[in-house]
């Protein structure tokens, strides 16, 4: 079996490299997707540009920031959440807004969860080991999270 990809959607390198490491801390050893704005986002979850011959399926969570730069967050998440198929990937918002616009814009539109970056460095560790348990081990995906091997029998895809 092969483990469930997340993808992280964050244009913060800093934050990037303490959320992969608090992962493999937790011994997560799922394979990360790391993209840095919106529209790279789009284009991944939509196997388009240069994600077009990446395989099959989607993540098991999106972990995905608000404030990025060319496609916010808000937009990435209106746009997964009313489309007939990558409305069910679950969408963990994980920003530093505490704005309460954020937080009901996110809501409405469908987030599954929506969590506040700690600035204090251990719990910002304790947060993203929580969550990536909770969504890459203890959660039941929804139906195409799934990856697909690469290599079916009929080539690769």
């Amino acid at each position: 079996m092969e483990l469930k990809r997340i993808l992280l959607v964050e244009d913060s390198i800093n934050d990037v490299e303490l959320i992969l490491t608090s992962l493999a801390q937790n011994h997560l050893g799922n394979e990360v997707v790391v993209v840095r704005d919106g529209e790279e986002a789009l284009d991944y979850l939509y196997r388009r540009g240069m994600y077009r011959l990446r395989r099959e399926g989607n993540p098991v969570v999106v972990l995905l920031d608000l404030k990025l730069p060319k496609v916010n967050g808000i937009e990435v998440l209106a746009e997964l959440k009313t489309h007939p198929v990558l409305r069910t990937v679950p969408v963990v918002v994980l920003t530093s807004s505490r704005e309460e616009q954020d937080l009901t814009s996110c809501y409405e539109l469908g987030t599954n969860a929506y969590v506040v970056k700690p600035i204090d460095f251990h719990e910002f560790m304790d947060v993203i080991q929580g969550l990536g348990l909770f969504w890459a081990i203890i959660n039941e995906t929804p139906p195409g999270s799934m990856p697909v091997p690469i290599n079916n029998g009929q080539g690769i895809k």
